[in-house]
């Protein structure tokens, strides 16, 4: 609960036992449909290859880079950032195929008061709109939450950046506001809209993600029985 200090101004909640917390390591987090690999120089050419698997570049539009249009330039940046410790790129590596399927990082990492942020979220065709994408996720949101002991897990994207919006609200993230004129990125305006999962959300929010993710909630076909919100939803 908030507090009063001594002048009877309201200070927020007291955190006596609060320590900073472990920057995030490059570590292999497994799940059922896939698992999140360190980015290597070696998942480069396989990444490209299933980057090039779209019918154009429009999954690129709301990146910082333009579409790299030789294996090669997409290579050099993958050396260029593998060692960076702020922000930390994963490879999303599907188990059946055992081939990277798309990137996310880690970034704005702020381990003295327990705040990170997911971004440069790049999936390929092959796992785009499909349970993998959500399971990849789930899995470095479970690791800053559970292993790493953050407070706060952000997401931002450009306001105009309808899907990845669609995609925050879906996962159960809050929306927190504008900023308006944030950035400008390839030549224009961006205003950045800004969501959060806080610890207390965590719970509920890794419940439901379970449960949409279980085997069970999928027919033979491939098709979810239950929507990741209805998970959400307090039971009657």
């Amino acid at each position: 609960m908030s507090q009063n200090n001594q002048f009877g101004q309201p200070v927020g909640d007291a955190l006596p036992d609060w320590q900073p917390r472990q920057h995030p390591q490059r570590v292999v987090l497994e799940g059922r449909l896939c698992r999140l690999e360190p980015l290597a120089s070696h998942h480069a050419p396989a990444l490209f290859a299933a980057y090039q698997l779209a019918p154009d570049t429009r999954s690129w539009t709301w990146l910082l880079r333009e579409p790299d249009s030789q294996v090669e330039s997409y290579q050099a940046w993958v050396d260029e950032i593998v060692d960076v410790q702020d922000p930390i790129h994963f490879a999303v590596v599907n188990t059946q195929t055992g081939q990277p399927v798309g990137t996310l990082a880690l970034m704005r990492i702020d381990s003295k008061n327990g705040v990170l942020e997911v971004g440069h979220v790049h999936f390929s065709p092959l796992m785009s709109r499909t349970p993998l994408s959500t399971e990849a996720q789930w899995l470095l949101m479970r690791y800053a939450f559970e292993t790493l002991g953050y407070r706060r897990y952000e997401w931002k994207c450009n306001s105009l950046n309808e899907p990845s919006r669609r995609a925050a609200l879906r996962m159960g993230f809050q929306y927190e506001g504008r900023f308006r004129q944030a950035l400008v990125i390839k030549g224009h305006n961006r205003d950045t809209d800004w969501f959060s999962i806080i610890d207390s959300e965590w719970p509920k929010v890794d419940r439901a993600m379970q449960k949409w993710l279980a085997a069970e909630n999928f027919s033979a076909d491939g098709k979810q029985l239950q929507t990741l919100e209805s998970w959400r939803q307090p039971k009657c």
